[in-house]
């Protein structure tokens, strides 16, 4: 299961990288939150899944689980979207005033 799910982030690698590297900023800002969702999913894979109780005080128990990594990423995950909405937004903003979302057409001229 764990080799299928790197397969699976190793996919998610490749198109995020190809996303990034496109003109359209659409595509870049896509291709970012696709790569920050394959790294949560890459750390969740390689924490592995740990079973045990929970962690209580007043529990008897041989082994605990630890949730902290699962909070880390939730709060990464949120993170990530907060980021992508605003970067979405700015993209929006920047269409509206140039006209264009091509990269190339933003650079503006050359003797700026």
């Amino acid at each position: 299961m764990e080799t299928l799910i790197t397969i699976l982030v190793g996919v998610l690698v490749t198109v995020a990288v190809y996303l990034l590297l496109s003109k359209s900023l659409v595509r870049v800002i896509l291709g970012t939150a696709i790569l920050s969702h394959a790294v949560h999913l890459l750390l969740m894979t390689m924490g592995g899944l740990k079973k045990g109780a929970v962690p209580l005080l007043g529990e008897n128990a041989e082994s605990y689980t630890d949730a902290l990594p699962q909070a880390l990423i939730l709060t990464a995950i949120v993170i990530s979207f907060a980021v992508t909405s605003f970067l979405l937004v700015l993209a929006y903003r920047t269409y509206k005033e140039t006209g264009s979302d091509n990269l190339d057409a933003l650079r503006g001229f050359k003797d700026e």
